[in-house]
């Protein structure tokens, strides 16, 4: 097969993602009749009928799904190196995407993101809220630029780059119910015995927990997974059992809580940030890792 030239891509990318042949025209700045006359070369050239034609619209046929599901991150990639080339040498434009969950944005990022956005406010910050397991995937798939994830986690590997820029322990607390246990150790098979409030299994906190208890042979099976520590740590202040959370988001304070200390040591746990390793990172992407600090 001979080489197909970009722009068939480049307008079968537009037809597919508008649903229009006219729409796609008009975005692409050029006549309806020229991008009927790509599609129809592209399907030739590949022996393939892409798209079903009704008056209205286009849809996808099967070939053409599989091939949007390649064209389409290609496009993405090369539409953010140029945005990179043109626009962020300068750090006077362009655009940082983080990925990090709720709980890092809201307790570790608010103060680098302010601090980011007073040193370069002609950058624009955007920053998506996942697991931290899911925000591997979109670093991964190029849709963030870079992002801040617990560790330990499954699905970081030497595709990224990787350093530490924070600790912590995570703790179970619990509220007045369940005062018998303030300042008594407690064995995780005695902890069975309470019911146990934590992050649901797509967080990096849940597979950690988990094996912990694993290790001592012993099956965790929780009372309560939710998606927030922040609501974790209100359902616990009403005793409805006890949580498992980092320790930063815990009050200072709280006269509702006490941290139910255990007989097995809880390892330190780390941030860090992430980049694609076989992507060089922008000007924007190094101007904000500077601001964070390098924990060894």
């Amino acid at each position: 097969m001979k080489d197909i030239n970009y722009e068939y891509y480049k307008i079968f990318y537009e037809v597919a993602r508008l649903g229009s042949f006219s729409a796609a025209a008009k975005a692409l700045f050029v006549s309806q009749s020229a991008v009927s006359q790509s599609i129809k070369n592209l399907e030739e050239k590949l022996n393939r009928s892409l798209f079903i034609r009704t008056t209205k619209s286009v849809t996808l046929t099967p070939a053409g799904e599989l091939l949007y599901s390649h064209v389409e991150p290609a496009l993405r990639l090369l539409m953010q190196g140029q945005a990179r080339i043109t626009e962020e040498n300068s750090l006077e434009g362009g655009q940082l995407h983080i990925g990090a969950s709720d709980t890092i944005c809201r307790y570790y990022l608010l103060p680098y993101l302010q601090q980011f956005h007073k040193l370069y406010p002609k950058v624009s910050l955007k920053v998506t809220n996942q697991t931290s397991l899911r925000c591997v995937d979109l670093l991964g798939e190029g849709a963030v630029d870079m992002i801040v994830t617990n560790t330990p986690n499954s699905r970081l590997n030497s595709s990224f780059d990787t350093r530490q820029v924070g600790s912590f322990y995570d703790v179970f607390i619990a509220g007045k119910t369940f005062l018998t246990l303030k300042d008594r150790p407690i064995s995780f098979p005695e902890l069975l015995h309470y019911p146990i409030l934590m992050l649901d299994r797509q967080s990096t906190t849940s597979e950690f927990l988990h094996d912990l208890f694993l290790r001592e042979q012993l099956q965790l099976t929780p009372e309560i997974e939710l998606g927030s520590n922040d609501l974790l740590i209100e359902l616990a202040k009403i005793n409805l059992g006890i949580a498992f959370v980092p320790d930063f988001c815990i009050p200072e304070n709280s006269k509702d809580l006490f941290i139910v200390k255990t007989k097995t040591s809880l390892p330190k746990r780390h941030l860090v940030a992430a980049t694609r390793s076989f992507v060089p990172n922008s000007p924007v992407v190094d101007a904000f890792l500077a601001l964070l600090p390098e924990v060894l």
